[in-house]
């Protein structure tokens, strides 16, 4: 059904008018001037044909037809407030539905997320993880934190955590006398691999220079943690990430045998629609967790 419905400016001057008696302190709360108001309730009374107030020269009453129009305006714009408020309160509280990939977010995120609850106890979070890039437009999910270039079209990618790639293993492997202790005694340990970067032992050997180690020999895992784990059991040697094998590092469950690190060109990036950021919980974890990139190390993963 089409609705005849009169200008909200107006409605707004006479709803402030009448509750004040004055045009001058309706235009005051509105924050425009008194001839602004007068010109909007008078194109209010030309609109439904009817004249709302009794001017007179230092005082305004309402009409007839104004004491019967004010309870209708007011309780209109009473639960447009109401229904304001409420979806306002929705958006600061409720679910916030964060997209990542699970070795980031057991190994980065979650750790941290205890020092977000607390500043924003009204929101619960939703980890949701994968390796897919999610449609932000079909799918339920606020915001996303992605591994790669930063270059995703039409959303928003701020770079969060860089990346270094260096050997990590068990502390039993760097001790004895044959020990891990320089990048040519790989050759004598077994590489463990991680599928989704089946070239990163070639290339890393390569940038460190070392020569007859065999790239392609090792154990291979579909999962980066299961690949971390067999380090971390002492199975062999493998290429740590960070921020994902930060938490062992620092627990002496992993171990770096030589300084050598490799750059790398990819890291993981915080990223939302350009419009989302106007959400108040969306916003909140996007200050918050781009807060953290200020004091955490170089890093990434998969």
């Amino acid at each position: 059904m089409k609705r005849s419905l009169p200008p909200l400016n107006g409605l707004r001057a006479f709803e402030a008018a009448a509750r004040h008696m004055s045009f001058t302190d309706a235009a005051e709360e509105l924050s425009v001037t008194q001839a602004a108001i007068s010109h909007q309730v008078r194109g209010l009374e030309q609109r439904l044909g009817l004249k709302l107030f009794v001017r007179r020269n230092r005082s305004l009453l309402l009409s007839e037809a104004g004491q019967a129009y004010l309870p209708a305006v007011r309780s209109a714009f009473d639960q447009l407030n109401e229904a304001t408020e409420k979806l306002l309160q929705k958006d600061r509280g409720g679910h916030l539905t964060v997209t990542t990939t699970s070795s980031f977010a057991m190994k980065w995120l979650v750790p941290r997320l205890g020092g977000f609850q607390r500043a924003n106890p009204e929101i619960d979070v939703r980890i949701s993880t994968g390796t897919s890039l999610v449609e932000f437009s079909r799918e339920d999910v606020d915001i996303g934190i992605r591994y790669g270039r930063g270059q995703w079209p039409n959303l928003v990618a701020e770079r969060l955590v860089d990346e270094d790639v260096m050997p990590v293993c068990a502390p039993s492997l760097v001790k004895g006398p044959n020990g891990l202790k320089k990048p040519a005694d790989l050759k004598r340990f077994t590489l463990l691999h991680s599928i989704n970067f089946p070239d990163d032992w070639q290339v890393w050997l390569t940038a460190a220079g070392v020569k007859g180690v065999d790239a392609s020999r090792g154990l291979s895992f579909d999962f980066a943690l299961a690949t971390y784990q067999a380090a971390m059991d002492g199975l062999g040697v493998a290429l740590g990430r960070n921020p994902l094998v930060e938490p062992d590092l620092k627990a002496g469950r992993l171990v770096v045998p030589f300084e050598f690190k490799r750059s790398s060109d990819f890291a993981y990036y915080v990223v939302y629609p350009p419009e989302a950021i106007r959400r108040r919980k969306i916003k909140a974890f996007r200050d918050w967790v781009v807060s953290l990139s200020e004091i955490a190390s170089p890093a990434a993963g998969s």
